[in-house]
């Protein structure tokens, strides 16, 4: 007679019961990708167990294929490529939320968190999911999205009474009344994170705000827009309840900076971004400066001066947001004083404002004392006017911890004191073994074929990659593409490389999954991109094209955008939403 217990025994001799209790400590996706590919049985209990997914491009599957993960609980999906950022993905490429939110009422029962990055969201999705997982949804972040309005938004806060996390963070929306804030403070009592962060919204309340914090007794983060109503000396009464609260961001400054000295934050406060804040309002931060973690100082009104003044207030600092208006000067007194530090990000902004002085310049001598100040550097990305092989070297030599570094070379500055910087590079490469992501956009001579070779030579780990303006050939690209073993996603800027030459590098880059390039030398038919045609590969052609711009003074600018390659594995194929502005290129992703 058989034994009914041997049927529940799999392969290797692990019965069910264990292997699925083993799946619950497996949360690396490479590592579940190799497990469910052991047997079938391994497949079908990684399907059960699986609780979170991201999916990195929202074509390169379809919401139908989610439906054997019936117990997932987390997902989060991307649409438009990273470049649409910066404006330069035509806006009507596509990414729409609507066939997923769909997928998700109909069929995930458990789902209790949800982040669209870079979509299109329209009204009736927002509703749609409200209604149909409105009793379980806890989390849901709209990242950079964009297509719906605070009429959505009211469908949202409604439904979804146990919302612990609400982020629409750079979304673009449209306001038609402030009722979702009032709805959501008035009916929710257990949030925890609010970020309406850098959008235009101007028919809110601060007393909505107030309640909010009298309600929800947990919030710990709240990020709000800049709009005059929610001045900081008006949200005085928010402060007050909202007493459990670690982080804050946004508001603005219009009062008198006397008036301000009767703002009294709350205790716990370790995370601040106050926007617009200028050198008479620095001192309503000192008197707790000592316990801040992170500070964000993006949209300040401070000199080189001030923000060291600043710095000097904060040695427990993690992480800091900066434009380099931080100067040299800065990043020294940030050696000095914060040695804690894990990130460090520097963007431009001292060249757009017409600001000349030359402390307001970020350049090798910071980002050699950083190196060797702020040992503990997880992640780096900055803009410099002037850059040397020995300060990279610096940063291979100090930085061991360093996952993520991005460096873009400015070009306002005409002479470069050291360049080629193959070298630097180079030790920055082999001394930065844990690196992950890099990012790396100089300008013409700034890397020959031989430091692009060392770039694919000690890329060892690294699995996101954007190059700019970099290499002199395509002998150069073809030797970068013999390593990077484990690339997956390879952006490319202002390049000197062929179609052909873009091709055959795809085809050596064996862990490829994701290939955008805008400036190359196309051919006229872009019949040479055919060499990296192969299954489930799809490929699209965006022509050049020419924008109007208004600038901060309101003229128009018009900006001339090269062509782009975008390529990607798509277990779908072609499809079947391309807008006018892009071509997929014949052959289209052959299914096996």
């Amino acid at each position: 007679m058989a034994n009914p217990h041997l049927n529940r025994v799999m392969s290797f001799g692990i019965t069910d019961e264990a292997l699925e209790l083993v799946m619950a400590y497996i949360h690396d996706p490479r590592d579940r990708d190799a497990v469910s590919r052991v047997c079938r049985k391994w497949y079908e209990i990684d399907a059960l167990t699986r609780k979170h997914i991201t999916i990195a491009l929202c074509y390169t599957t379809s919401p139908e294929r989610l439906r054997r993960f019936r117990c997932l609980e987390s997902l989060k999906l991307k649409g438009k490529p990273r470049a649409a950022m910066f404006n330069l993905i035509p806006e009507d490429w596509g990414g729409y939320a609507g066939p997923w939110i769909r997928e998700i009422a109909e069929s995930f029962n458990y789902l209790k968190a949800l982040h669209f990055r870079r979509m299109i969201v329209e009204d009736a999705d927002l509703e749609l999911l409200a209604r149909a997982r409105g009793r379980l949804l806890q989390v849901l972040k709209l990242d950079k999205c964009s297509g719906f309005s605070t009429d959505g938004l009211l469908h949202v806060v409604r439904h979804c009474r146990w919302l612990r996390t609400l982020v629409l963070e750079e979304s673009y929306l449209v306001e038609r009344d402030g009722q979702w804030l009032h709805e959501l403070a008035l009916n929710n009592s257990v949030l925890e994170t609010l970020n309406f962060y850098l959008i235009d919204l101007s028919k809110i309340s601060v007393r909505d705000l107030d309640l909010l914090a009298g309600n929800c007794r947990s919030l710990v983060s709240v990020k709000i827009s800049d709009c005059e109503i929610l001045d900081l000396f008006y949200l005085v009464g928010f402060f007050r309840a909202a007493v459990a609260l670690e982080e804050f961001g946004g508001g603005s400054f219009n009062e008198s900076a006397e008036k301000y000295s009767l703002i009294s934050f709350p205790p716990k406060l370790c995370r601040l971004g106050l926007s617009y804040m200028g050198r008479n309002e620095m001192s309503i931060v000192f008197p707790f400066a000592s316990q801040l973690k992170k500070l964000d100082l993006l949209y300040v009104m401070l000199d080189t001066e001030d923000h060291c003044q600043l710095i000097q207030q904060c040695p427990n600092l993690e992480i800091l947001e900066a434009r380099n208006v931080i100067g040299d000067r800065g990043l020294e007194v940030l050696a000095q004083s914060c040695r804690r530090l894990k990130r460090l990000r520097i963007e431009r902004g001292a060249d757009e404002q017409g600001m000349e002085d030359e402390q307001g310049l970020v350049s090798q001598r910071g980002l050699s004392a950083l190196a060797q100040g702020c040992v503990e550097l997880e992640y780096l990305a900055v803009y410099v006017s002037d850059i040397t092989n020995a300060s990279l070297e610096s940063i291979g030599t100090y930085c061991k911890n360093l996952s993520d570094f991005r460096l873009v070379l400015l070009d306002r500055e005409e002479r470069i004191t050291d360049l080629p910087l193959d070298n630097g590079v180079r030790a920055l490469l082999r001394g930065c073994e844990k690196l992950r992501r890099f990012a790396l956009y100089l300008r013409v001579g700034g890397l020959t074929n031989v430091g692009l070779g060392y770039i694919g030579q000690y890329s060892q780990n690294v699995r996101w990659m954007l190059l700019g303006y970099v290499g002199e050939s395509d002998d150069g690209l073809l030797e970068f593409s013999r390593g990077c073993p484990n690339l997956q996603k390879l952006e490319v800027r202002g390049c000197c490389f062929s179609e052909r030459a873009l091709a055959l590098a795809v085809m050596q880059l064996d862990s490829l999954r994701y290939l955008w390039v805008q400036g190359y030398r196309a051919s006229a038919t872009g019949s040479d991109l055919l060499a990296m045609v192969r299954p489930f590969w799809n490929i699209e052609l965006i022509p050049p094209r020419r924008c109007v711009h208004i600038d901060e003074q309101e003229n128009e600018v018009v900006i001339e955008h090269p062509a782009q390659i975008l390529a990607y594995y798509s277990l779908v194929g072609q499809r079947n939403d391309y807008p006018e502005t892009v071509r997929p290129l014949e052959p289209f992703a052959m299914n096996n």
